[in-house]
């Protein structure tokens, strides 16, 4: 299906400059693997401290997918490059490292519009209602709301995505057919699917050389893995050096049923089998304890935080400031969710989500939400050369046009105000999008995926879907 779905969907002008003469895109062998992005206004970027840094007039060098070289654009030889990208034409751009997406569901692409799952009273209505419509998604459709998804992502400026669900070769299709980066999370139990075992999840990690997609476990509620289903995963994570990510504390009933079903609360559950501990990210993390916060911070497990979907499920709020006092801040990290909890697939608008949702108690410095955009995304992933513009990384950027209405006017003397004004404005589309070194986004069209015929596909899949689910 991979290729009839790559003929289906390729741009059929992908030879075509649509900007001509004023393309910032200069290319000399089309073949060549050394790439210079000249000249940018301004990089934002964290230093080897963590610090948020702005390079003015810089330049980048990158040898095949990874940056070798930071440097004054003024001290660079334009004539040793394959590809060079003006980066300071008409107006200029604001690079920034592509953006780390912790926690999606990308499978769920086609429920958006299910307007029945929005009227809920709560994340628990939303939860049985998107069971209904998990009954009737086809392999088919699956790998189509994976390559939306995976495509609505790119076009904010995310680089990097932890997606969870049912089907790994659905989202494994998606990653080959878009160019990214995906940690395909696997459900290890699913009462949906119940060929989805341990066992399964084993043979994905023994086969992982074969796919592009990097595999991890998944687990939706803690409170739904039976007890031997804990001690096989615990035992798989620890022999692969694998990611584990599940939903914690996202409701008071989750919590409840976590202690009816084991005897005792998430958090001592995870100790009890070997899953407190830097291989585990958490999502949501909302009805916990002082005491159970301090714990996860202790214990170096990663958090995606979702204030958007909070929110619209009315499902509790995030402990911010708790858990920055525990000292858990570096592994505090944004996630989109689902088109059912986020309509737009940005982290953007989620950083100032994060900020205004906790403005009441304090403030979350733009550097921070900077941070939990990229660097932090990177560290609860385990992925060190993600997260930052700087030699022996992985060349994920993303290119903002600068005289935009989302960027100008700015402070001149303090270039830091762009950032306050890129994250305030909202979500917003990328001019280019670099993904290990290559433009997946150029000249604001994607590269691989013709997004007209792909629109078109994924209204038809949509709809036949909600055939199967009225029984029509």
């Amino acid at each position: 299906m991979n290729n009839e779905l790559q003929s289906a969907l390729s741009p059929q002008h992908q030879s075509i400059d649509y900007e001509g003469e004023h393309s910032r895109h200069s290319i000399r062998d089309v073949n060549g693997k050394r790439t210079l992005i000249h000249n940018a206004p301004f990089i934002f970027t964290c230093d080897e401290y963590d610090k948020v840094q702005v390079l003015q007039n810089h330049s980048i060098i990158i040898d095949g997918d990874t940056i070798t070289a930071v440097l004054p654009a003024s001290t660079v030889n334009l004539d040793n490059f394959d590809i060079v990208y003006d980066a300071g034409k008409r107006g200029g751009t604001v690079l920034m490292p592509g953006f780390i997406n912790t926690h999606a569901h990308s499978h769920m692409y086609l429920m958006r519009s299910a307007m029945m799952l929005d009227e809920g009273e709560s994340i628990d209505e939303t939860i049985a209602a998107m069971a209904v419509w998990q009954q009737y998604e086809t392999e088919e459709a699956l790998i189509f709301a994976a390559i939306g998804d995976i495509t609505e992502q790119q076009k904010s400026g995310i680089t990097v995505t932890l997606s969870h669900g049912p089907s790994f070769d659905a989202i494994e299709t998606g990653t080959v057919m878009t160019g990214h980066t995906t940690i395909n999370a696997v459900s290890a139990v699913s009462n949906s699917r119940p060929s989805n075992t341990p066992e399964m999840v084993e043979r994905l990690f023994s086969n992982h050389a074969h796919y592009v997609s990097i595999p991890a476990v998944s687990l939706h509620y803690l409170y739904k893995t039976p007890t031997e289903a804990l001690k096989k995963i615990s035992n798989l994570v620890e022999r692969h050096d694998a990611l584990v990510t599940f939903h914690m504390a996202e409701s008071v009933y989750v919590a409840e049923e976590t202690v009816k079903k084991h005897g005792i609360r998430e958090t001592a559950l995870l100790e009890k089998y070997g899953l407190l501990n830097e291989h585990s990210l958490a999502s949501h993390v909302l009805h916990l304890t002082t005491e159970e916060i301090h714990t996860l911070a202790k214990s170096h497990v990663g958090i995606a935080h979702l204030p958007t979907s909070n929110i619209i499920h009315k499902s509790g709020t995030f402990k911010f400031w708790d858990f920055e006092e525990a000292g858990a801040f570096p592994r505090i990290s944004l996630g989109t969710d689902s088109v059912v909890s986020k309509n737009r697939l940005d982290l953007l608008t989620e950083a100032y989500q994060t900020r205004i949702s906790h403005l009441y108690e304090r403030t979350v410095k733009f550097s921070s939400l900077f941070k939990m955009l990229t660097s932090n995304g990177a560290r609860v992933l385990r992925m060190s050369d993600r997260g930052r513009i700087a030699p022996g990384f992985k060349a994920d950027i993303n290119f903002w046009k600068l005289k935009d209405r989302g960027c100008i006017p700015y402070d001149q003397n303090e270039p830091m105000t762009l950032l306050g004004n890129i994250i305030t404005h909202g979500g917003r589309t990328v001019r280019d999008l670099m993904i290990n070194g290559r433009f997946i986004i150029k000249n604001r069209r994607h590269q691989l995926v013709d997004e007209s015929k792909l629109l078109g596909l994924l209204q038809t899949s949509h709809m036949e879907m909600r055939k199967r689910v009225a029984g029509k």
